[in-house]
This record gives C-alpha cells, structure tokens and sequence, in this order.
C-alpha cells in the first residue's frame, strides 16, 4: 500500500489496516458491530467528498463560462468523464454490496428493510446475516464475483489514467495548460511526469504482492481478500474501494483544476475521526488511537487543525492526524468527546464539529466447545476448538485429564478410552489455568438391518438377495463403523418345527444361507442375540433382535 501524501487518503488507509487488523483476532459482538461504524464513516466520507467536487467542478465550469479560460474547456470535459468513470465503478460495488446483505437477509432479491435488524432504527441498522460467512465465501470466491471485481478495479484505474492522460497530453492541450519549452514545443518530459505523479498516487488499485502475504494456501485474490469473512466486516472493505475511487476522482479533479487556475479550498461539511488500534482491550492494557480530520483538502497546514479529545488539545503533525494514548484501568463502555476546529487558510474561515466515540474495555477470557456434539465419544477423534480473547494461538496452552488431547493445525483432537467425566485446561497469553468439564460417552448402539429394514414383511426376492446383517450409525456425526460379530437365526417355516444357524460374523454361513434359499411365503425368520463391536469398545455388545414375515 502506498503512503500519499494527503491526510484524508492516509486516514483512510490506516482505517483499512485496522480493519484488516481486527479480523484476524476473536473479537466479540459488540466488535463486530464497530464494522458498522467505520463502514458509514466511509460513506459519510464518500458522501463529503462527492458534494465538495460537485461544488470544485461546478467553480471550474465558471470559470471556463470566462471568454480568456475558453483553451482550458477540455479540462472540463475530462473532469466530467473521470467523475462518469468513477460514479459507474461505485454503482458496481454498491450492487455488490446489495446483494450481500440480500442474500444474507430475506432473499427476496432486492436490499430492503427486511434484510436489516432494526431498519427503523439508524443507530441500530444492521444486516440481519452480519455474522455470515458462507454468502461472502460463496457470492464472491465460489461464483467469481470477487474475481471480477479485482479485474473491475485494475480496468477503472486504467481507465482513469487513460482519461487523465489524453486529456492532457494532446499537443495543443499541453501547449495550452503549460506544457511547453521556451521554443514553443511541447515538453513531453514534463507532460509525462505529471501523468506518471497522478497514476503513482492513485489509492484505487489490487496490490500485487497479496501472494507473499497471503501465503500459498489462498489460490486467488479473492479467496485472500473475502473467504470466510462474515458480511459485517467485508461491507467496510468493498466501500473502501469506493472511497479509493472517489480519492482517485478528488486527485484527478483537483490537478486538472489547477491547470486553468481554478485551485481553491472548499469546506462543505468535515468530521473528527478517531482510528483505534484496538475497539476492544484487555484490562491493564493501554487503548491507543490516531484521530484526523474527516474532509479531504491536501492544503490545509497543521497550525490550522485544532483537535481535542475530552477538552485536551493534542499536538498535530503535518499529515492532519494526532495521536492519542490513555491506560484502562476499569472494564466496560468507555466514550470519547471529539472536536475539531479548523481554519480555512485561504478565507481564514472557522469551521467546528464534534463527535463521540465508544470503545469496550473487557477481561480475558476463554471459551473450548466441541465441534460436533457437548460430549467425547470412545473410538473416535472428537474436533475441539480453544479461543482465548486477546491472546495469539501460540501462546494458548491446552491439556487434559480423563481424555487425550492433542494440537491438529489450528484447532485440537480429543480422544477418550473410557466413559465419565473429562476436563480440558486452558492457559497462557495472560489467562491462568481455567479447567472445563466434558462427558466422556462410549458411541451410541447401532442398527442392526437387512438393507434398510429392521423387520416386518419382506417380499421373497428381496429377502434372499441379502447377504448378511449390517450395524448402522444413524444420525452421528462422526466418521465411525461397527461391526456385526455373530447372531442366531431360526427359520420357522408353515406347520413345521422351527430351525436354528448360529452365524458367525456379518454374512450368511453355509448353514444359514441354507436356510434363507427355502424362504416361502408365510415363512418367518428371526435374528436374535444380535451382537456388534464399535471403535472403542473393549467387547461386543448386544443390540437389537429382527423378524421378517415372508410375502
């Protein structure tokens, strides 16, 4: 990512690198609703920057309306065609963005009130599926619109500098904004210099190394980018997007407008923004923060800027932001009071806003859930997942008693031996050792069947195309098989004495597939003493008996 040099493009960078940050981490709920915060702030964003061009570009038209500006009018031209270019690719990501919280919402095919929690409610208004993870991995890596956003965004960068480019690189244009030599002749040297400043200081753009930070297991840009990420953290990320777009649009618009001499300082409307490293610490822990101002003007000095938190005035430096530090010392909601106060330098106008900012102070603390069911089975690898709020995997420490656990990537395997209680223990990353209780279970009885039936009428065809008894696990989760040891099988044939196999293993013995080949209607065969062995069990055990009538 490059460092502009504008503070509101760098502000609005760093709040990408804290977003980034925060989905690394387990963080709670009320965290994931701070995406929300920084998503409007985004748009709010959005929304300055767009009335404060219209009001730029609007000066510039007036400015060419003079008869002396009439050589500058393809500069207007090329403002109109960059601001068309850029509002296309916004409605592109906004559709995006639509059918995310449609689809994690009513599916009804539309964003509506229905795909929101509280949709009257504009402090509360949050997608219904913002913890969705499968709309986002599916919609945008799965079906490729992720894909053809990354190549929508290297084809509107493209394009933009294309627009840019021809706007004034044309001879008689060049002549016109000023470059020339003193022989009359196009510079072309400077020409291509102002192109080359404005294509290196475009914020819309896919960076290229994403490979070497992804790492091998992400196959494409997308997957990096929006697998697995829940749809209240991946709407921050697309509207970013369109805020690099609209910074692109600002830095075209402004150095074109300074060509016809049209360059001036507009305020419309401005925010205090604070930029946390963390929105929810850990007690003991200090909450740091860089505050900047919200409106876009790379031309105001920092001795113009006057940012307070909580009436103390912090020192800012050239790029527009301050920092800010404070030890925690208490759990809880915490609010930070903002204000701003700027100086226009050109009108030496004064402007004021404030705002409120809360952040969650908490506790360590730690949660160990089996993935499949509340309990260990006997014979069977038992996924478990750790989380330890706050704290790195690497430094979680996990053991057991009356169960075997062991690490297997990034969550651990849990194998027991013998049916009770177990306790999985937990420490490290600052958490002391906090035991937690679990059943230990033996896996439960299998079916025994003749194909899919347990006993009743069974046609004669059917009957003797069978080729033994099976044990069956229905409804358990786990990858597990039980065996059929043995069982005894009579043969009651119409007014006739009944006849006994005791049969060893699954399949039919001789004996018995004697007895199954005379299978008659109005015959009857019973399965008793039907006996299984699962994975764990130290013998076989007795399930349950079948009867089948011949028809």
């Amino acid at each position: 990512m490059s460092i502009p040099k504008e503070p509101r493009q760098l502000m609005i960078n760093l709040m990408y690198l804290v977003l980034t940050a925060l989905l690394a981490l387990n963080v709670s709920a009320e965290v994931m609703n701070a995406f929300k915060v920084i998503d409007d702030s985004l748009v709010a964003s959005n929304t300055t920057t767009d009335k404060a061009l219209d009001e730029q570009q609007a000066a510039l038209n007036n400015l060419l309306q003079e008869e002396s500006k009439a050589k500058f009018k393809p500069l207007g031209e090329g403002v109109s065609a960059i601001r068309a270019e850029v509002k296309a690719f916004n409605a592109y990501v906004e559709e995006i963005k639509d059918q995310l919280v449609d689809l994690s919402g009513d599916k009804n095919g539309v964003n509506d009130d229905g795909d929101y929690m509280y949709p009257d409610n504009p402090a509360k208004r949050i997608p219904k599926g913002k913890k969705n993870k499968d709309v986002t991995t599916r919609y945008l890596v799965l079906e490729g619109k992720g894909t053809e956003l990354e190549t929508k965004v290297r084809e509107t960068t493209d394009k933009l500098v294309e627009i840019y480019s021809n706007t004034i690189s044309q001879p008689e244009n060049a002549k016109a904004f000023g470059f020339r030599k003193p022989n009359g002749a196009v510079d072309e040297e400077a020409v291509q210099k102002n192109i080359d400043a404005f294509r290196s200081n475009i914020s819309l753009k896919i960076d290229d190394n994403w490979q070497e930070v992804a790492g091998e297991d992400k196959k494409s840009w997308a997957e990096f980018r929006f697998k697995q990420m829940p749809v209240i953290s991946t709407l921050p990320l697309l509207t970013k997007f369109q805020t690099d777009a609209k910074n692109a649009e600002a830095l075209a618009v402004g150095k074109l407008s300074e060509l016809a001499g049209g360059k001036e300082i507009v305020f419309n409307q401005f925010f205090p923004v604070i930029n946390a490293k963390k929105a929810y610490v850990i007690k003991g822990e200090p909450f740091e923060a860089e505050i900047s101002l919200g409106a876009y003007s790379s031309d105001i000095p920092a001795a113009n800027i006057n940012l307070t938190v909580d009436g103390k005035r912090l020192p800012v430096g050239n790029d527009g932001k301050a920092s800010y530090k404070v030890n925690t010392s208490s759990t809880g909601t915490k609010t930070i009071n903002l204000s701003a106060r700027v100086t226009n330098p050109l009108t030496m106008e004064v402007s004021d806003a404030k705002s409120t900012y809360q952040y969650e102070v908490g506790v360590r603390s730690a949660t160990v859930a089996a993935e499949k069911m509340n309990v260990f089975y006997i014979g069977v690898e038992n996924p478990v997942s750790v989380v330890v709020a706050g704290a790195s995997s690497n430094e979680i420490k996990v053991s057991g008693s009356g169960v075997n656990i062991r690490k297997s990537g990034g969550s651990y395997i849990a194998t027991g031996d013998r049916p009770g209680e177990a306790t999985v223990t937990v420490s490290g990353g600052g958490l002391p050792a906090t035991p937690f209780k679990f059943r230990v279970k033996r896996i439960p009885d299998p079916v025994a069947r003749l194909s899919k039936s347990q006993g009743g009428a069974m046609g004669t065809g059917e009957f003797k195309a069978q080729g033994g008894v099976g044990a069956f696990l229905d409804n358990f989760d786990f990858d597990a098989t039980c065996k059929i040891q043995g069982y005894t099988l009579t043969y009651v044939a119409k007014r006739q004495d009944p006849v006994e196999s005791v049969n060893p293993g699954p399949r039919y013995s001789d004996k018995s597939n004697r007895l199954v080949s005379k299978a008659k209607p109005g015959d009857i065969y019973y399965f008793d003493n039907v006996k299984a062995r699962c994975p764990g069990d130290k013998a076989g055990r007795t399930i349950n008996s079948m009867v089948f009538k011949i028809k």
